[in-house]
């Protein structure tokens, strides 16, 4: 089997937050190439081909991650960690999309290099222009280069 490539990858466990997310970018034709994982080991195998995601080997990343930060299995700050300190995913675009509005986990975040923290708005409506703002600005307002390829293969950080 051929992996395709994947512009955001949703990193959500809470299915209802994970519809209204892809639900929002449907709206805006933003939802071709969406990939939803539903905790933190799983987000890491696919961003560093690994386990079940081994054949995405030589496909390249998305071009951003939409990162709830608590997880089950590891943590979306250990998520990001991870990204950052793996010279192929260390410039990856990381929005957090997080329910945490807390001071202290949002410069947290900031230090491992979060590119935008979104606290999620409780109103659906609210909740859904700001899922769909976020789709719109990383991938059609912000120019960045898609990472040619991932670092697959590799002996990436990934620990589970």
């Amino acid at each position: 089997m051929v992996a395709a490539e994947v512009d955001i990858l949703l990193v959500e466990d809470e299915a209802a937050d994970a519809e209204f997310v892809l639900r929002a970018l449907r709206k805006r034709a933003l939802d071709n190439a969406v990939h939803h994982v539903l905790d933190g080991a799983e987000a890491l195998e696919f961003l560093f081909s690994k386990g079940r995601y081994a054949d995405r080997a030589g496909v390249p990343g998305p071009r951003v991650v939409l990162l709830d930060l608590h997880l089950p299995k590891v943590s979306g700050r250990e998520v990001l960690r991870q990204l950052r300190q793996h010279d192929c995913t260390r410039h990856l675009p990381v929005v957090a999309w997080t329910s945490s509005s807390d001071r202290t986990e949002m410069q947290a975040c900031y230090a491992l290099g979060i590119n935008s923290y979104v606290v999620k708005p409780l109103d659906y409506g609210d909740f859904a222009s700001a899922a769909s703002e976020v789709g719109h600005y990383w991938l059609q307002r912000n120019r960045a280069e898609r990472s040619d390829v991932g670092p697959q293969g590799s002996s990436g950080p990934v620990t589970v």
